[in-house]
């Protein structure tokens, strides 16, 4: 049985249909069971409970051999980081009293920080507390800047017809598709070939510059001059504000932009064959674009 948090999300949902296709028993985690009923109709069992209930994670995670570990993303909460302790306290109780042997938990490029990387330092704090669990094996997945970032700015070009973040224009970094950290997610713990404590670096198909990334979404959507814009920390933390997420969640984002742009957010490893993966972003444009018009 394989426990998987966050199973509706750009990760979970997709490493519980690798599981299930590859005729592993999964049990699915949500808040929702309309959410979850694609991925019960494909044979997954559900399993409705908060991440941030310690109770619950217990019952969730019982006869589980391995557990997909992550913090859910909340973009309404007043205090970010302490709701990611929250979460991160209730996943490591349960792993801890349902006796799971093995985890494969979801982190972030810059995790070697432990501050002044906003919300990846609770990243690496939620690491630690795995990783004091007696008897669990765990692998960190640092996976870079998700492509799927791209699709919330997609209202900003609807509407101002530019692409913009706090982001730097021309600074390269590791951007990746999630169904690539949940390919190797899902071969991990079909494996399970690990023991105690590792961390694996996912940096997508190229590092890429967010004006690059845009000009590829662009043409995509038939914008061949779409540009992207460098906002203001300030400003980019109040349109997020109009966006509906809390300003504590926002000055938590900003400071994650802030330690890509001053070099803190950035991997350990050179880039190699093993945390380079397939999806190019010109492949993720083509689910840019029907998120464009609707259909993603």
């Amino acid at each position: 049985m394989y426990a998987v948090v966050g199973a509706t999300g750009n990760t979970g949902r997709p490493l519980a249909e690798a599981l299930l296709a590859r005729g592993a028993r999964v049990r699915v985690i949500g808040r929702s069971a309309e959410r979850l009923r694609p991925l019960v109709e494909k044979g997954a069992e559900q399993f409705i409970g908060s991440v941030e209930d310690r109770d619950a994670m217990v019952d969730a995670f019982s006869g589980a051999r391995a557990v997909y570990s992550l913090i859910p993303q909340r973009l309404d909460v007043d205090d970010l980081r302490a709701y990611q302790r929250k979460c991160g306290e209730a996943i490591a109780h349960g792993i801890k009293k349902a006796g799971v042997e093995y985890a494969v938990n979801l982190s972030g490029i810059g995790a070697q920080h432990t501050e002044g990387t906003g919300s990846i330092a609770g990243l690496r704090e939620h690491e630690d507390r795995l990783n004091a669990v007696v008897g669990l094996n765990v692998v960190h997945l640092r996976g870079g800047y998700f492509f799927e970032n791209h699709l919330h700015g997609i209202d900003m070009i609807k509407k101002l017809g530019v692409a913009g973040s706090a982001l730097l224009p021309d600074l390269s970094i590791p951007q990746v598709a999630a169904r690539d950290i949940a390919a190797v997610a899902a071969d991990l713990l079909l494996e399970l070939g690990f023991s105690g404590s590792s961390k694996r670096e996912l940096l997508g198909e190229r590092d890429l510059t967010m004006r690059e990334a845009v000009g590829v979404l662009g043409r995509a959507i038939g914008k061949d001059k779409l540009r992207y814009v460098q906002f203001a920390y300030s400003a980019a933390e109040f349109a997020m504000m109009t966006m509906g997420v809390s300003q504590g969640v926002a000055q938590q984002l900003i400071e994650v932009s802030r330690g890509f742009n001053e070099g803190r957010v950035v991997p350990e490893e050179a880039r190699s064959a093993e945390n380079t993966t397939p999806t190019s972003i010109e492949e993720f444009s083509e689910v840019f674009a029907k998120a464009y018009v609707g259909e993603g």
